[in-house]
């Protein structure tokens, strides 16, 4: 896992006088689970909009896969294999969950406005039948066969945000961006989604960027984690590096004495 898939150079971004994120660095190695935590605030978020596409920074450079994605736009980068879940579900809750995971196939499809109306005579039917096979082959990964034909909007709150990353995964990528996936889940969802993420990480190859508030999951199956505290990187490390570190007691876990001692 040496190899790195995502390197985020000297990222600042701002908000009229607000400083979200200033002066960021890091590297994602290939086929890792990477964390990303902090308080409330941190640019979490923010950071997976830089690299997603949907905020541009003031400065600083993206890089993946060895190319410059600084300013493409976020369909750019999916094309490149970026997906993206978010923390606010972004699903389509008047169509069905089969509907939705298409949608993910949407950049992958050759048909265009021209075949589309001579959907039986062309070659139409048949990529449709192709990408159809991938998301019945995601459906049964993330084990919501049950619900492949209801509507999205009637789901539980965890089956939405499962098939938001089914939705991810439709886009065929090389990394996934997973804001808070596990927000408001009981026990047993988060135990599922989190088998399946090290599942889509270690049996598809998939690299994962997360933002995570349950520490212990991102302890359990991280590989790096990253500490940002007000925009600025505190620390990227090993898991039980980045917990022993005064600094990120502090400042993430609101624990003084540690550091009282260090000093």
């Amino acid at each position: 896992m040496s190899e790195s898939i995502l390197k985020v150079e000297n990222i600042s971004l701002a908000f009229g006088g607000v400083k979200a994120l200033t002066d960021v660095s890091f590297d994602v190695p290939k086929g890792s689970v990477f964390s990303i935590i902090g308080p409330n605030g941190a640019g979490k978020t923010s950071m997976l909009n830089c690299i997603s596409g949907r905020y541009q920074p003031n400065e600083g450079e993206i890089h993946f896969d060895g190319k410059r994605v600084t300013h493409l736009k976020p369909n750019d980068r999916a094309d490149l294999g970026i997906g993206r879940t978010f923390q606010n579900l972004a699903l389509f809750g008047h169509m069905t969950v089969l509907d939705n995971i298409m949608v993910g196939r949407h950049h992958l499809m050759n048909n265009n406005w021209f075949t589309g109306p001579l959907y039986w005579a062309s070659k139409a039917q048949k990529e449709e039948l192709e990408h159809r096979k991938e998301v019945e082959r995601i459906i049964d990964f993330l084990e919501i066969t049950h619900v492949r034909k209801s509507i999205a909007g009637t789901l539980s709150y965890g089956l939405r945000k499962r098939v938001e990353l089914a939705r991810a995964m439709a886009l065929n990528p090389k990394l996934i961006l997973l804001d808070e996936p596990m927000a408001g889940m009981n026990l047993e969802e988060k135990e599922d989604m989190a088998r399946y993420i090290l599942d889509l990480n270690e049996e598809f190859g998939v690299t994962i960027v997360m933002i995570e508030h349950d520490m212990g999951v991102v302890m359990d199956i991280s590989h790096q984690v990253m500490v940002l505290d007000f925009g600025k990187k505190l620390i990227c490390d090993l898991p039980d590096a980045v917990m022993d570190d005064p600094h990120v007691k502090q400042a993430y876990l609101g624990i003084e004495d540690e550091l009282e001692e260090a000093s």
